[in-house]
């Protein structure tokens, strides 16, 4: 991040301490997804593609789009319609499972194993965290697996219960 971003962001008015803080690290996520965006646009692929063939070829297990979403922590439906279009351009396959007619499953085609490779080959986004040291790093990890947790509580909370007073409005 840059010192003109790291001085807007500490000179916000009103801010908490904690406001700050989810201001950095947003910007610096944003950051560093725009680079991967950028890396990947080289191979032909976008980010949430990138995750899906990830996943599809590190499983041990048949995913459907319903595992893919919960993976990803995204909507189901807004899966479903990547994994269409992803089908359309050849890199997945979907297929009835034979023992419950209602599941998909997804699996890489030869396109799609052969765009992962493509993406895997491009580490310079996600190498970003080789300037931090091994201290910094574990340390780093640490924070994000607290933050996602409460970030889990947060939606769990906040989200509307499917069956509540919101239908009868």
């Amino acid at each position: 991040m840059n010192g003109r971003a790291e001085r807007s962001i500490a000179g916000l008015p009103g801010l908490s301490e904690h406001e700050r803080a989810w201001e950095n690290l947003a910007l610096t996520w944003i950051t560093l997804h725009r680079a991967r965006e950028i890396e990947l646009g080289k191979v032909g692929l976008t980010v949430p593609q990138a995750a899906i063939l990830d996943l599809l070829k590190t499983s041990t297990e048949p995913l459907t789009p319903m595992k893919l979403a919960r993976r990803l922590n995204r909507k189901p439906h807004t899966v479903s319609a990547l994994v269409s279009r992803m089908e359309t351009e050849g890199l997945v396959r979907t297929t009835r499972d034979m023992g419950r007619r209602n599941w998909v499953r997804v699996s890489l085609t030869k396109k799609g194993e052969q765009a992962w490779s493509r993406q895997a080959e491009e580490r310079t986004a996600r190498g970003a965290t080789a300037c931090l040291s091994k201290k910094e790093l574990d340390q780093l990890n640490t924070i994000c697996r607290k933050l996602r947790t409460r970030g889990s509580e947060l939606i769990r909370q906040m989200q509307l219960n499917p069956y509540g007073d919101f239908f009868l409005q």
